[in-house]
């Protein structure tokens, strides 16, 4: 990827150097490619997930799939081959679309979807990310509508708004439209037992576990949350030489030995909120890395965008039922328990239960939906880390990529074996809903 496609990936205010990058300038003489737009949009995004504090992981996940199911829905409008995604997502009636036969603008329209689309599923970002989406905004408007006529451009602009707002009118009775106290209950019930989630952190705030309804959500390709359920993990035991015994074991003797490798691998696939784009937005990145390289048309990469942000959405709706509805304890509670009171992972535990791994159910989701459009055989580089100095990671295919995901939370210290096993598993029963949405002829 060249530089002018690379330079969003530091911080939000590189997107206000956006105005003075070369080729982008008053003296365009032909309209930005549709395709470059929906690309630029999602730099930003990316950005934003990672400048918004309120922005966990389920949360991203969800602004990743409107986001996407509008930009999709803008990139095939006027086309007689594609399906829209109305009548095969819960809820979604048909899109507004062109009357009689006037001219409009492919470019125009999908700006103006992106631009009201991502105001609105970022309205909360800090000051810094309102004037990045602005200027981003100015100046992706004017570079779509060069040499447009003015009446096409106006009638674009407002059918993509028009676009975008029925998907926001559509969002709002999902049960994940406003997160209070960044997610966490003012109050919470404990479940008595000693294989039942206990805080980790200090931090007053996350004492609550995060979003604990988050798994009832209305879901997006898969029925509801308990569509791709799963069994019991191993029951909960004491004894050494038990099932569970044994996995914990696992955790706490892989951590005190780890390789260079290993701790990368770690590292690279921590994601953390507020310092990354988060899971879900570390899938989006390797997505816009591999369509970019293979230049693919629009209409494709809008599809892709939409069946990943719609199954990595599912994926944390799914996952979360799973959590709650087994409450199991975190590594570090039973390892400081039961082996060793002064051990420590080596990655923050995050503030909700342990089973399944949220890393593994959405990579696995990921994984399957990519395979399914890019290809199983699909070798990439990602380089979502490479502006915070980590190196870009080779992959022979996605699921490569999902498994070593999985496995990094073993090596981060924050789960057993059997979550990520298992939440691999979930995530391939997810994305299969994605991948069966009717999209592309």
């Amino acid at each position: 990827m060249d530089k002018t496609r690379r330079f969003l990936l530091g911080s939000i205010p590189a997107a206000m150097a956006l105005a003075t990058l070369p080729g982008r300038s008053g003296a365009q003489t032909a309209a930005m490619p549709p395709d470059e737009i929906l690309q630029d949009w999602y730099r930003l995004i990316l950005e934003l997930v990672r400048h918004t504090a309120t922005y966990s992981p389920p949360v991203a996940s969800r602004a990743f799939a409107y986001v996407g199911i509008t930009a999709y829905e803008a990139a095939i409008i006027g086309q007689a081959g594609p399906r829209s995604l109305a009548g095969q997502l819960p809820g979604l009636t048909a899109v507004p679309s062109p009357v009689g036969q006037a001219e409009l603008d492919p470019s125009v329209i999908l700006q103006a979807a992106l631009q009201t689309s991502v105001s609105h599923f970022f309205w909360n970002t800090g000051p810094t990310g309102q004037r990045a989406m602005g200027a981003m905004g100015r100046k992706l408007a004017e570079a779509a509508a060069v040499g447009v006529p003015a009446d096409v451009a106006q009638r674009s602009s407002a059918l993509g708004t028009a676009i975008a707002e029925h998907v926001i009118a559509w969002s709002r009775d999902d049960g994940g439209d406003r997160i209070e106290n960044m997610g966490f209950p003012l109050t919470w019930e404990f479940q008595s037992g000693p294989e039942h989630w206990v805080p980790t952190s200090l931090v007053s705030q996350q004492q609550a576990p995060l979003l604990p309804r988050w798994g009832w959500n209305r879901a997006f390709a898969m029925p509801d949350g308990s569509s791709c359920g799963l069994p019991p993990p191993p029951a909960y035991s004491e004894e050494p030489g038990s099932d569970f015994y044994n996995e914990a074991y696992e955790v706490y003797d892989t951590v005190r030995n780890l390789t260079p490798e290993q701790t990368l691998i770690a590292r690279f696939w921590s994601d953390d909120p507020m310092l990354s784009p988060t899971p879900p937005g570390h899938w989006i990145s390797i997505a816009l890395e591999v369509m970019a390289e293979d230049n693919l048309p629009v209409e494709q990469q809008a599809d892709v965008l939409a069946r990943l942000g719609i199954t990595l959405a599912d994926a944390f709706i799914a996952c979360w039922r799973s959590k709650f509805e087994f409450d199991l304890l975190r590594p570090v509670t039973y390892i400081n328990r039961v082996i060793d009171a002064k051990w420590q992972p080596i990655l923050i535990t995050p503030p909700f239960p342990e089973y399944p791994s949220g890393h593994s159910t959405q990579s696995g989701a990921a994984a399957e939906v990519l395979t399914g459009l890019l290809g199983a055989d699909r070798a990439f580089g990602d380089a979502t880390h490479e502006a915070d100095g980590l190196p870009v990671r080779q992959f022979a295919n996605f699921w490569q990529a999902a498994n070593e995901a999985g496995i990094s939370r073993l090596y981060g210290g924050i789960h057993f074996r059997a979550a990520i096993e298992r939440g691999l598993e979930q995530g391939r029963c997810v994305g299969a809903y994605a991948l069966a949405l009717e999209t592309l002829a």
